[in-house]
């Protein structure tokens, strides 16, 4: 995207995701509803692949897919599915579910399960071979739409499949911990600020620090609080906005492509 504020919220993934969680608890699909005892996982993955569809919908009108469009795009999926949440939020008047959709967008690693991590491994380990090996294409997509071109990379086509992977992975991470802020903001900006902008260093070191900063921030809001535990969306939080304030204060950050 080459927008430092790129990532799954920006572009209406979790917020369609947020809006499926919201869907099933609060109109009864959460449990022993249609897809069963993992209605609010299934009805999450659903929810944060449609509006994937959707934003590559609207970035594809008039045939190129290009960053801006897919942000603009993003940003107007994100603000429907905020409002669809919020719309049944207010008429259900369902207390308990309320309570249960507010601890959901602030994720939380207490629900894991044996269960849900093949899947989870699955996906996760498949996209993380495929994008390790892309480390070429990324470069070049730092140098700009002619450069690509010039050089024979149709990055219309890379962005689209690029999107849906990330779509797939980012669904499948949502439906089962819920939505965990400022991780996918906070982790890649550290990370190149060490190792540079290369992808072929970026990505591997951006996966293993990703796992390695959710394991202690999930440690973390374990321990905070006596005899409870802190939504680790909230930690995450605060934690992003001093990141941002440095890289705002000092200096201007750029992707090193140009």
């Amino acid at each position: 995207m080459a927008n430092p504020l790129a990532d799954p919220f920006l572009l209406g993934i979790s917020s369609g995701a947020s809006l499926g969680a919201t869907f099933a608890i609060m109109l009864g699909f959460g449990i022993g509803g249609i897809l069963g005892e993992f209605g609010v996982a299934s009805w999450a993955f659903i929810g944060a692949l449609a509006a994937a569809v959707l934003v590559l919908g609207l970035a594809s009108i008039g045939g190129k897919v290009s960053s801006v469009k897919l942000i603009l795009a993003g940003t107007v999926i994100n603000a429907l599915c905020s409002a669809f949440s919020n719309f049944i939020i207010y008429f259900a008047k369902n207390a308990e579910g309320i309570r249960s959709i507010s601890f959901w967008t602030m994720g939380s690693l207490t629900s894991a399960e044996w269960g849900t991590l093949p899947l989870v491994t699955a996906v996760v380990l498949a996209a993380a071979l495929f994008f390790l090996f892309q480390f070429r294409v990324m470069n070049t997509m730092l140098m700009g739409e002619e450069t690509a071109v010039t050089l024979g990379i149709n990055l219309n086509n890379y962005r689209r499949v690029y999107m849906v992977i990330s779509s797939i992975v980012t669904g499948v991470l949502v439906s089962t911990c819920g939505i965990i802020g400022f991780v996918g903001l906070i982790v890649p900006h550290i990370v190149r600020s060490v190792v540079g902008s290369n992808h072929k260093r970026l990505v591997p070191v951006a996966i293993f620090f990703g796992a390695l900063f959710m394991i202690w921030t999930d440690v973390f809001a374990r321990t905070i609080i006596p005899n409870g535990e802190l939504p680790i969306g909230i930690v995450t939080s605060l934690l992003g906005a001093p990141v941002f304030m440095y890289m705002l204060i000092k200096k201007s950050y750029g992707f090193g492509g140009k």
